[in-house]
């Protein structure tokens, strides 16, 4: 018998808005990885500390933050192999992953090199982009709506042309790119019914006015929510 791959959506940032069935999971499991920085701590490790309550193996997967893809699939495929290993000797292996794993999130790529070889159950959880929803007191869509998820470093030319063509619209990843996504907002004439946060349900949320985030001070767990109506509900 092997063990089973769990892939356990963990939340936005709060530790209460994991899901009872991913608690369970991950208390149960002997084995437990997550992702984290190249040379520093673990945002995934960090939410779940509260409730790890007996010592357990742990498996940091170190990524790291380039554009090229290389580095990354390299790591992805010694984690892969590391974690194959303790499956192989019947031991469960609880993967960590920030807000759902099937929605930008990183456990899709070990998904991909494990599912072929071993038993893999995926647990849902609260996904930043609704998160952020909640926080900025802003439904996402109603009725027919078209909502349109966008990440901030797409080009500026098929950003614009997908919220021209939208009714509702999360951009995310923001980070860097921030000024010149809100220079874009700014061109279509949206900017009044555009809403920013950054770290979503965490200690540090912060929430403002577009037009008054310092230029170089969005971080990359920032999101800009845009309803064309102003809101859903209208």
């Amino acid at each position: 018998m092997t063990g089973t791959l769990y892939g356990l959506g963990i939340g936005p940032g709060d530790p209460d808005l994991i899901t009872l069935k991913a608690l369970k999971l991950l208390q149960a499991a002997p084995v437990l990885a997550y992702p984290a920085l190249e040379d520093g701590d673990s945002l995934a490790r960090a939410i779940i500390a509260p409730h790890l309550t007996t010592p357990k193996i742990e498996i940091a997967i170190r990524i790291p933050m380039t554009v090229e893809r290389a580095p990354a699939q390299t790591v992805y495929d010694a984690a892969a192999e590391e974690i194959g290993k303790h499956l192989d000797q019947g031991q469960d292996v609880a993967v960590l992953c920030e807000g759902d794993p099937f929605f930008y999130g990183s456990f899709m790529y070990l998904f991909g090199r494990i599912a072929e070889h071993f038993p893999v159950e995926v647990v849902p959880g609260v996904s930043s982009l609704t998160a952020c929803a909640t926080a900025l007191q802003s439904p996402l869509s109603a009725r027919n709506d078209i909502l349109t998820v966008l990440p901030a470093p797409l080009p500026s030319d098929i950003l614009a042309a997908r919220l021209r063509d939208t009714d509702s619209a999360a951009i995310m990843k923001v980070g860097r790119h921030f000024e010149r996504v809100r220079d874009l907002i700014s061109e279509l004439g949206l900017t009044d019914n555009a809403r920013y946060i950054e770290r979503a349900t965490m200690a540090a949320q912060k929430i403002l006015p577009l037009a008054d985030v310092p230029a170089d001070a969005a971080p990359y767990f920032s999101m800009i929510l845009i309803h064309k109506r102003g809101q859903a509900w209208k």
